[in-house]
């Protein structure tokens, strides 16, 4: 039997309904490229304590890789018993599901039996296929567990995707949320406009995942017209992998973000804050390079940290491309507001102690 919107707990819906910030979980490896379950743990710990009300895992910023090595359970499973134990406040628990259909619903078994809340549906193994057949694809999945959309940007593999689509995928009854992240203002409307369409809003929570437009997404309401009416819907939360580093300052502008929505005032202060958080994208994300070093940029960060022990992904040739450790430095010396290294010094030996 799968698991139904409807039965999920109401804190937990109700979390994910209001909005918050989800960080995409990485994976801590050792120099031996297995897994650090110890710095593992401590990552998950770090980011419930910054205030994030979900994680999710098995997600891009996790490894796609983490599938081919036997570590999609055992790293789901970890980060679902840390949240147990560490925190008692509602935490929204997202698995990430890719593959051609049998696959995903095979993960998507694996992350219900784990207690996960819902599936974050990345359609790029789908790549070329027909709209029937995706939506016929995400409909197999959402039979299964609570679905999460997820329109991913091209440069990592994503696929474009139409405002028909949209409507037919928010009109599943079992979708609750979509994570738009095809860094495209075209095509971040494209979603938006779906979901009206499929008279969907009150079901269908939008989420960003445009790390380049993340306060902009927050703060700006998008008014469409539908039966001779003005339908105001906003973006809510967000589910980034930048947010997997600062996550404390992340969850502080997420905070300042949803308060000046809730005041009908947004700051010029907090619009110029969002090129900053941009600007330090950049880097973290490796924009110069096409994003080749993203997973290893957020690896570095949270290195200097101490978080991580080192910036080794499952992928030998993935690393820092030539000039992004020197960016890194670049935008913590120019924004240091933005960081939270006092946050986590302040904490580190309490969240790696076993």
């Amino acid at each position: 039997m799968g698991l139904h919107h409807t039965e999920l707990p109401d804190d937990v819906r109700a979390r994910l309904r209001a909005g918050t910030a989800i960080p995409a979980h990485p994976l801590a490896l050792d120099a031996s490229r297995k897994l650090d379950p110890r710095r593992q743990r401590a990552l998950s710990r770090y980011y419930l304590d910054a205030g994030a009300g979900g994680l999710a895992v098995g997600v891009h910023t996790t490894q796609f890789e983490i599938r081919d090595v036997g570590l999609y359970e055992p790293v789901l499973k970890l980060a679902a018993e840390t949240t147990e134990s560490w925190s008692s406040a509602p935490t929204v628990r997202i698995a990430g599901l890719v593959g051609p259909t049998a696959q995903a619903v095979g993960e998507a078994e694996i992350a219900r039996g784990l207690g996960y809340h819902a599936g974050l549906l990345s359609l790029a193994a789908l790549k070329g296929a027909s709209e029937d057949d995706m939506i016929a694809h995400c409909r197999q999945l959402a039979d299964e567990i609570p679905v999460m959309g997820f329109y991913l940007q091209p440069a990592v593999g994503g696929a474009p995707l139409s405002h028909t689509f949209w409507r037919r995928f928010a009109e599943i009854d079992n979708v609750i949320a979509i994570k738009i992240a095809p860094f495209n203002r075209y095509a971040t409307l494209d979603v938006v406009r779906g979901v009206v369409e499929a008279r969907a809003e009150d079901r269908v929570t939008l989420y960003t995942g445009n790390d380049d437009a993340i306060i902009a997404d927050l703060v700006t309401p998008h008014a469409w017209t539908r039966d001779g009416e003005t339908v105001l819907v906003s973006i809510v939360g967000g589910l980034l992998g930048h947010w997997s580093v600062w996550t404390k300052s992340a969850v502080d502008l997420w905070h300042e973000s949803t308060e000046a929505v809730m005041d009908g005032q947004v700051p010029l202060e907090l619009l110029a804050l969002g090129t900053q958080v941009t600007d330090c994208n950049s880097a973290f994300f490796d924009v110069a390079n096409n994003f080749s070093g993203c997973i290893a940029g957020c690896h570095e960060v949270l290195r200097r940290q101490g978080l991580l022990e080192g910036i080794w992904c499952l992928d030998p040739d993935e690393g820092l491309s030539p000039g992004q450790a020197e960016e890194i430095d670049r935008v913590y010396a120019a924004y240091p507001a933005l960081n939270d290294d006092a946050f986590v010094a302040e904490n580190l030996s309490r969240w790696l102690d076993d």
